[in-house]
């Protein structure tokens, strides 16, 4: 038995007719999709990398990409939903979204495919979701449509996602409906000054040592309160001492004295961040003043 040469609809070739069909699903897509981001995690070298865990010991995200996705879950999200644990309120909202495969790769260039790690900032609900699989073998990606789909070329990509939960990751697009969202999530420290000239400015960023591309202590500038002698800051890199403290786009240069963490914080993300909270209510339990808590007198 064989399949009719005339009419085989298993080419081993792209044909007009799969061209037509992708067409017809990325305007679709427009259509009916939404706006997101693509943020793609930043390749880091590989001492940087934990290869037991196969993770980045800090993850950054520092550019977004704009692309239109088909909400899959139109009639709300899946996964466990909220509830309430031992460890607080959790909040494991999960979703799937469709992207042309043609338009990621028309703009993102340096990826072969959507990532499993990389985030998706959806503007509707404002929000940030992590991929954990690409799924591209399944009905969502219509079965090899006309024959296409052998050697990894289909039509779209079915992103599985889960709720980002934010650790201090650093997320640094230069867009700023993005970096705005996750800003007052970052914990914050703060620098007190003694003197110096110029005024900080916001999301600038200070550094320690002559210059910014060899110092290896810097921030970003959360709020400054100059009159006051104090500078917030968040996505500390490195431990600032007393010394100067420089200004990459203000130029202002100030005298640090001390650095500490504040200890309270108002979240804008409650469902992300609770860290301070764990800290404040296990310095409560545990007294590591006298001598190790876990090992008996």
């Amino acid at each position: 038995m064989a399949t009719n040469s005339f009419f085989n609809p298993y080419p081993s070739y792209i044909t007009n007719e799969h061209n037509l069909i992708e067409d017809l699903l990325v305007e679709c897509m427009q259509i009916t999709g939404h706006d997101v981001y693509y943020l793609p995690r930043t390749v880091r070298s590989d001492n940087e990398i934990d290869l037991i865990y196969g993770e980045d010991t800090l993850k950054e995200y520092r550019s977004a990409y704009p692309l239109e996705m088909y909400l899959e879950n139109v009639t709300g999200m899946d996964g466990e939903g909220d509830f309430i644990s031992k460890f607080g309120l959790e909040i494991r909202d999960e979703l799937s979204l469709l992207v042309s495969r043609k338009r990621f790769n028309n703009e993102v260039k340096e990826l072969i495919r959507p990532r499993e790690g990389d985030l998706i900032y959806i503007p509707l609900i404002q929000n940030f979701f992590e991929i954990t699989f690409v799924e591209h073998e399944n009905d969502q990606a219509m079965f090899y449509t006309l024959g296409r789909g052998r050697a990894g070329n289909v039509f779209v990509y079915a992103l599985k996602m889960k709720q980002f939960v934010f650790s201090n990751e650093i997320i640094h697009t230069g867009i700023d409906e993005v970096d705005n969202q996750i800003r007052d999530s970052y914990s914050r420290s703060r620098i007190y000054l003694t003197s110096g000239t110029g005024c900080y400015v916001s999301n600038e960023i200070v550094y320690q040592g002559t210059d910014l591309a060899n110092s290896s202590v810097k921030a970003v500038v959360y709020t400054a309160n100059t009159p006051g002698k104090y500078l917030d800051v968040i996505q500390v890199i490195g431990t600032f001492v007393s010394g100067t403290v420089t200004g990459n786009t203000s130029g202002a240069v100030w005298i640090a004295n001390t650095y500490s963490e504040i200890p309270s914080m108002e979240y804008s993300f409650e469902d992300l961040v609770d860290n301070s909270n764990l800290k404040t209510e296990s310095n409560e339990i545990l007294d590591f003043s006298c001598q190790n808590p876990f090992v008996s007198s």
